[in-house]
């Protein structure tokens, strides 16, 4: 397969302007059922008219042209061990968005623990405004994962039916509710140019825990969680929206039969006019994508691609395998994709999915 990406860097003068363009990724055949027309060129724009990402056609674009992105999971970019708790090691946040380049898309962990100060428990923004700094430095984009469904990185704790019912409008014993969160959160950072998407919540699912430690196999999945996840989405989705108009949403969906997604659940939950894309996290071959690549016209971006190496498979052999896969994933219409998980401390005598800065994945083409 032949892939066509050229991209450039703009000169940056005292006066910022734009005088070079920037060709944005078409890798693969056409996607079957969506757009079939090639991504061409985009122009970088001066941060005086940012970059901006929409849906036409039920495809991505970026400053109005076709767009396939793809890019890093690196969900400990706001760790800073001077401020708060942190999820993970730290990252030199210069050093990371340099290796990338420009339009690249880094999803990752914009918690409220991560805006909680560990000295006094009030909320202190910098570790994640730092990660928005650094992004708009380089020229990249985020998208923001708001919370996450197993309460990793904050209180641990797994979010369950009650929780979609009615927790996530109520005090936490951090500083502000779920829901107030979104709202500040999104307020806080919606006026960035490096914004490709808020992310609600990683992962969800609307179990019923019938243990204390609600482990997956003692769950209970009422025939309404698709329902029940729906409206969920509607509610949360409306309070992100009403601080932000102009950014997409979107909503980290496994993709499998996970409880509210499984039969026609991911039909519902994808038809919420609150989200723009839909997501599928794969670890497992991309069973489930053709389905899902059929049950919504929006588009799908494979947020979550993971395959283990280390003492279990040579890092070379796994580049290979995640090139092959990146084409595969355009190929079947994805929108897009990106890699789990960029860390500054990989383990290579471990078998684990992660990439560390010197893996031989980032010299993928599928990548620039």
């Amino acid at each position: 397969m032949t892939w066509m990406r050229l991209l450039c860097m703009s000169a940056i003068l005292l006066v910022v302007t734009l005088t070079s363009a920037c060709a944005i990724p078409g890798p693969g055949a056409a996607s079957p059922g969506k757009d079939t027309s090639a991504p061409t060129s985009t122009p970088w724009v001066s941060y005086a008219h940012p970059l901006r990402v929409t849906i036409t056609g039920g495809t991505l674009h970026l400053a109005g042209r076709p767009w396939w992105p793809t890019g890093f999971n690196a969900y400990q970019l706001a760790t800073d061990w001077t401020v708060n708790a942190g999820c993970g090691a730290m990252v030199d946040l210069d050093s990371y968005f340099s290796s990338r380049q420009p339009g690249t898309v880094t999803r990752f962990n914009a918690f409220q623990n991560l805006a909680v100060d560990k000295r006094n428990g009030k909320l202190n923004f910098e570790p994640i405004d730092a990660v928005f700094a650094a992004a708009e430095r380089h020229r990249q984009l985020l998208i923001p994962v708001l919370a996450a469904q197993d309460g990793a990185c904050e209180d641990e704790q797994y979010k369950t039916r009650e929780w979609y019912l009615n927790g996530w409008q109520e005090p936490t014993d951090m500083p502000l509710s779920y829901s107030e969160w979104v709202a500040a959160a999104v307020d806080r950072w919606a006026g960035s140019p490096s914004i490709a998407a808020w992310e609600l919540l990683g992962e969800p699912e609307v179990g019923v825990c019938t243990i204390p430690d609600c482990d997956l196999h003692q769950r209970r999945c009422p025939e309404d969680s698709p329902q029940v996840l729906r409206d969920w989405v509607d509610a949360a989705g409306a309070v992100a929206r009403a601080h932000d108009r102009r950014h997409l949403l979107t909503l980290g969906l496994l993709g499998g039969e996970q409880c509210g997604l499984a039969d026609g659940g991911y039909t519902l939950v994808a038809a919420s006019p609150y989200l723009d894309v839909v997501q599928y996290h794969d670890y497992d071959d991309a069973a489930f994508l053709p389905l899902r690549l059929e049950q919504t016209e929006k588009p799908v971006l494979v947020t979550e691609f993971g395959v283990r190496a280390g003492n279990c498979m040579p890092l070379t052999e796994r580049a290979t395998r995640i090139g092959a896969q990146i084409d595969r994933y355009y190929t079947m219409g994805a929108a897009g994709a990106l890699l789990w998980a960029f860390v500054p401390d990989p383990r290579p005598h471990e078998c684990t999915y992660d990439i560390g800065p010197f893996d031989p994945i980032h010299g993928l083409p599928q990548l620039r």
